[in-house]
């Protein structure tokens, strides 16, 4: 499949090969989320052969099942003009391979660091019932702040697929486990086996086993033990040559049980390697001791003074007090829907975890209905949204534009929700990806892949309930997507993107908003609670649509 690049591949702007072998791989655009991808696309040749087809499909759906902070994030796949195609997270950095060869991985602990975030990330491939089977240096990536991305899902292997021809070898042979050169079934402890492997080479530099053909490869596999002199040689722990020995073992009942005991050593040797020590106070010029003492009181008392304003101030909010002192209910009824109670304190939101401190306040139980949405319209003599006449009073209202959701909430005595509060009423205070928890599950959602009904059609706002967020907060993920009220500048890309969706054009000048949330005609994997979608305030879509807040005591 040749191509001149830049060119229009489904919705992705394919700008730059990155190399690839049976499937290509490609720098994209989305033009419609506006974010950089990676669109892997099958060959002519692979989309010819039936096995090679159909192992690429799989590799598709289960990848896309594998959400975690350290495994490659898969955003879309299908077919176009023919060809399968899988959208991939852009990774910056490199992979472990050419950290390696490179010497640049760091300091012991910082190995230590990426041996148990590679750890982490095999352990929740596992927890799936899948098998990896190619663990190298070269399907582990470090990106440029050092976090690990586990990737390359093109032979994993599930307990109940078989897509594997008959003598045909899969994994690449330095790393392969006895059992898998014998042709005998891969489990998890045949990827503990691969990465006891991967940790020697981080140490040493070099592969542990060593072959210029094949049949030497295996011979080697099979024969020969690993010399752990080498890597006793380094700066590795004793304590850690141990562990990679152990789980290098050619007995399968040799290594660690799995991935959990692996992490546990892990981190203990990396604990062991972290003594506590005392911080002194440094000299300083110009101060004397009973100066600097005298800064340090005054300091405290300036700082304390200001605590105590802070939390006299914010204490009714934060321990979920109404302003008489007695304590908020869990579930309100006001005239437009039930409400939830979202406890107040700190929390991490966002892809990168930033450290947001919150009241607590109430959030919409579900998305504001067509029913409620009515009444407003009623009230206020305003004309009804596209499709509200005739839709079930119980689904989600769409078609609305953010500033009439914001008059909705306001005629309401409520608000729009702000990203960190919207994240806080979906996600709760433990950073989980769905507001179930952090284990990818279609069947707890209304999206694109549910298994039963994905894909057709909006829902029942109430429904869903084995989907519920932390606080009861239903929908979250899924069924329809949902203004927040955070005005944001476009790209350049989104801008021409919707320029197109509307007349008079989209413009850079004009108000833009966030939604969040996935929605019934989009996979799961779009509807990880800290991502955002920038449109156009005016925008309305089928799948758009919102809830409110309500702050206690104001």
């Amino acid at each position: 499949m040749s191509m001149q690049l830049p060119v229009r591949f489904n919705k992705y702007e394919l700008t730059e090969f990155l190399g690839g072998g049976m499937s290509r791989v490609f720098k994209a655009q989305d033009t419609v989320l506006n974010r950089t991808v990676a669109v892997k696309i099958l060959t002519p040749e692979g989309t010819a052969d039936a096995d090679t087809r159909a192992r690429f499909l799989a590799e598709a759906k289960m990848s896309a099942a594998l959400v975690h902070d350290h495994i490659i994030r898969i955003f879309d796949y299908g077919e176009e003009q023919g060809y399968p195609f899988i959208v991939m997270e852009f990774l910056t950095g490199s992979d472990l391979k050419t950290a390696i060869r490179e010497n640049s991985l760091g300091d012991t602990a910082n190995k230590i660091r990426v041996a148990i975030e590679s750890s982490e990330a095999l352990q929740h491939v596992h927890e799936q019932k899948l098998v990896h089977r190619d663990i190298k240096p070269d399907n582990i990536h470090i990106d440029t702040h050092g976090r690990v991305r586990l990737m390359d899902f093109g032979i994993a292997k599930s307990e109940d697929m078989s897509l594997t021809k008959t003598g045909f070898q899969v994994g690449t042979p330095f790393y392969m486990s006895p059992e898998q050169v014998n042709g005998e079934k891969a489990t998890e402890r045949s990827d503990i086996y691969s990465f006891g492997l991967v940790i020697f080479e981080m140490f040493t530099g070099v592969r542990a086993i060593e072959g210029t053909t094949i049949a030497q490869i295996f011979s080697a596999i099979l024969h020969q033990q690993v010399d752990f002199n080498r890597m006793r040689t380094t700066d590795a722990p004793p304590a850690l040559v141990a562990l990679a020995e152990r789980m290098s073992a050619k007995d399968p009942a040799k290594r660690p049980a799995s991935f959990l005991e692996v992490i546990a050593e892990l981190k203990r040797i990396d604990a062991s390697m972290r003594p506590a020590a005392a911080t002194p106070i440094p000299a300083s010029s110009g101060f004397s001791g009973r100066k600097l003492m005298i800064g340090l009181i005054s300091l405290i008392v300036v700082l304390t003074v200001v605590t105590i304003y802070m939390v006299s101030q914010n204490r009714a909010g934060l321990e979920g007090r109404k302003a008489d002192g007695t304590k908020l209910d869990e579930t309100i009824t006001t005239e437009t829907g039930t409400m939830k109670l979202v406890t107040g304190g700190p929390f991490k939101w966002g892809a990168d975890g930033l450290s947001a401190v919150l009241p607590a306040f109430y959030v919409d139980q579900t998305e504001v209905t067509n029913a409620n949405y009515r009444k407003f319209c009623d009230a206020k003599g305003r004309t009804l949204p596209d499709g509200l006449a005739a839709g079930d009073p119980r689904f989600p209202v769409v078609n609305v534009a953010a500033i009439d959701a914001k008059d909705f909430c306001a005629w309401a005595g409520k608000k729009l929700p702000s990203p960190p509060e919207w994240e806080k009423a979906a996600r709760g205070s433990d950073q989980r990806l769905y507001p179930w928890g952090t284990q990818a599950d279609p069947s707890k959602a209304n999206v694109s892949d549910n298994p039963e009904f994905g894909g057709k059609t909006l829902a029942a706002a109430d429904a869903m309930l084995e989907g519920a967020s932390p606080y009861g907060a239903l929908n979250m993920t899924g069924n329809a997507l949902e203004w927040v009220d955070e005005a944001r500048a476009p790209s350049a890309g989104a801008v021409e993107a919707f320029s197109k969706l509307l007349n008079p054009p989209a413009s850079a000048t004009e108000p833009w908003y966030l939604i969040k949330g996935g929605s019934f005609d989009r996979p799961l994997a779009d509807g990880v609670l800290y991502e955002w979608i920038t449109v156009p305030a005016r925008f309305t879509a089928p799948n758009i649509g919102f809830r409110c807040i309500q702050i206690p005591n104001q």
